[in-house]
């Protein structure tokens, strides 16, 4: 079990401790809310990075994602706006066979911790629908495998970008809520920690993350 895994699974044991004491009325937007995320992950090399090959080799890693979310909302009359935060983890991968190195335009990946802090502003459709909008910054971790054919070495690389996303929420009453969301991000900076813990310099970088996400939750 990674610690990525282990801290996600720390927060859906204490919220599913604490949203039958803490639920109410789920008309009410105001206040805190923490849910739990699961559903499909992809990412590739963005428009500037995107590497135009002969063999059709495919650029992109894909695989489920999951983790838990809170949050706090305003309700100001039909408009609500609030403010968020995520840990997810992601198991979007390549093979690890030293063999080929097409994927990502990078060498082979797997993703590991995917962060996200932002708002999300919206409009209440029905008395227990919220159709809504969400922005704000993302950061992600990957795992590089590099080699020489002689020798393996696993990198970190810290990736910083930006999130935007859609998505529709539904009361289910009590205090219970469940969402569908998309979002896309897009990974501009990132840094590379070697195996001694030396760390790079920033430098630039172009990848595009997309997810689709169904989500369970309460309101406290």
């Amino acid at each position: 079990m990674t610690k990525g895994f282990a801290a996600i699974f720390a927060s859906v044991s204490a919220i599913a401790i604490a949203v039958p004491a803490a639920a109410q009325d789920g008309s009410d937007y105001n206040g805190p809310r923490a849910e739990v995320l699961a559903g499909y992950d992809t990412m590739r090399p963005g428009s500037s990075t995107d590497i135009d090959n002969a063999d059709d080799l495919d650029q992109s890693i894909d695989g489920i994602t999951y983790g838990v979310g809170l949050g706090y909302d305003f309700q100001l009359g039909n408009v609500v706006l609030g403010v968020e935060g995520e840990l997810m983890q992601s198991e979007a991968a390549t093979d690890f066979d030293t063999t080929g190195f097409s994927d990502l335009g990078v060498g082979n990946v797997e993703s590991n911790l995917d962060l996200y802090v932002g708002g999300r502003a919206g409009f209440l459709a029905g008395p227990r629908t919220l159709l809504y909008a969400k922005g704000g910054y993302t950061n992600a971790s990957l795992d590089v495998l590099a080699t020489d054919n002689v020798s393996d070495a696993l990198t970190d690389v810290d990736l910083d970008g930006w999130r935007v996303g859609a998505g529709v929420e539904q009361s289910l009453g009590g205090g219970l809520f469940v969402k569908g969301e998309y979002r896309y991000s897009n990974y501009e900076e990132g840094e590379v920690e070697a195996p001694s813990g030396m760390e790079s310099d920033r430098f630039d970088v172009d990848l595009d993350r997309h997810q689709v996400v169904v989500g369970f939750g309460a309101r406290f």
